[in-house]
């Protein structure tokens, strides 16, 4: 085992001397923030650095891109303190739907304990994370930073609760617990799968949506069983929706060439919201036994949207002004 190196742990103030001045800055990059969404399994898009929040000011201020919903980043260098902890809750009931993210050096058991009773008090809009920063670098080579969770939102249970709430019993209630059934399974594929986007907590309804990194545009998967079909869809929504379906329709030639087959280009002229989708149809969504060769059709056909939008999501100008529309129902 000769010619093997030896990890070894690194001060965090050897890199970064200062939260405010050096580690904030750091974490906002795009690149880290991408390394701290993998953590959270969250894909994340920057809104501001330093963001008042009530009384408080939120030191990174993110969206989650698959739902438009506000991420708070607390972050200390050192241990977790009660300080910290207070600014969590305040963010908590100023805020309908927030993820909290608090990142430290070390987190005490008793805001470790904290973090997990709002996750088990609250609903599934508020959503705490606790994670904990090292560096370790091998002889001479840069250092690497590490995110190790301790704490997370039991998703699952909170969903199952959120649908429960909704509609429970009868026909509706079959079909809730179905979708839940078949995302679940599907979620798991794709944790399994080699593959860079990342699972979320599957939902009791027709669609789920991931993110692919921008806030308006999700990478996102539907399933209609009057129609038998389930189907991968770019999905754009809010004020942006119109010009940033416009933008990547300028490309149609290009993302079908490098897709391999033709797409369904809805701009939707009387509706808000906008989709490119790609179907698979003629199928049992019912049949459990049929289940893989659904998910393994999605996964791949996602992977591949994933590969071939993202960049021109990137890319997309925010400066071009969208017309407005009525709401859309999503079918």
């Amino acid at each position: 085992m000769s010619g093997l190196g030896r990890l070894e742990r690194v001060e965090l103030r050897d890199e970064w001397p200062s939260e405010a001045q050096h580690f904030t800055p750091w974490l906002a990059q795009e690149d880290n923030l991408r390394l701290l969404g993998e953590a959270l399994s969250i894909d994340l898009e920057l809104e501001a650095q330093e963001r008042s929040v009530g009384p408080f000011r939120a030191d990174i201020l993110c969206k989650d891109t698959a739902n438009g919903n506000w991420v708070l980043v607390e972050n200390q260098l050192e241990r977790t303190d009660h300080t910290h902890l207070g600014q969590l809750i305040t963010y908590a009931a100023g805020l309908q739907a927030v993820t909290i993210v608090w990142v430290a050096s070390r987190f005490a058991e008793e805001h470790r304990a904290a973090c997990d009773w709002l996750n088990e008090v609250t609903d599934e809009k508020i959503r705490v994370f606790g994670l904990e920063v090292e560096l370790w670098r091998i002889g001479a080579s840069p250092a690497a930073p590490k995110f190790n969770v301790v704490c997370k939102p039991n998703n699952w249970s909170k969903s199952v609760a959120s649908a429960k709430r909704g509609l429970e019993g009868g026909s509706a209630g079959s079909i809730l617990e179905m979708q839940r059934n078949y995302w679940t399974a599907f979620e798991e594929l794709l944790a399994s799968s080699s593959t860079p986007i990342n699972p979320v907590s599957p939902p009791a309804q027709s669609w789920v949506a991931h993110g692919i990194g921008r806030t308006g545009v999700g990478l996102n998967l539907a399933m209609n069983t009057k129609e038998n079909y389930a189907r991968v869809e770019i999905y754009f929504s809010g004020s942006h929706a119109k010009s940033n379906y416009a933008q990547i329709e300028q490309r149609k030639a290009e993302v079908e060439a490098s897709l391999g087959e033709p797409l369904h280009w809805q701009p939707l002229p009387q509706k808000k919201d906008c989709r490119i989708s790609l179907a698979l149809t003629n199928i049992d969504l019912t049949d459990e036994d049929d289940w893989p060769r659904q998910h393994q059709w999605l996964v791949e056909k996602m992977t591949s949207f994933y590969h071939v939008f993202r960049p021109l999501v990137l890319s997309l100008k925010r400066d071009i002004a969208a017309p407005v529309g009525n709401d859309e129902s999503r079918t």
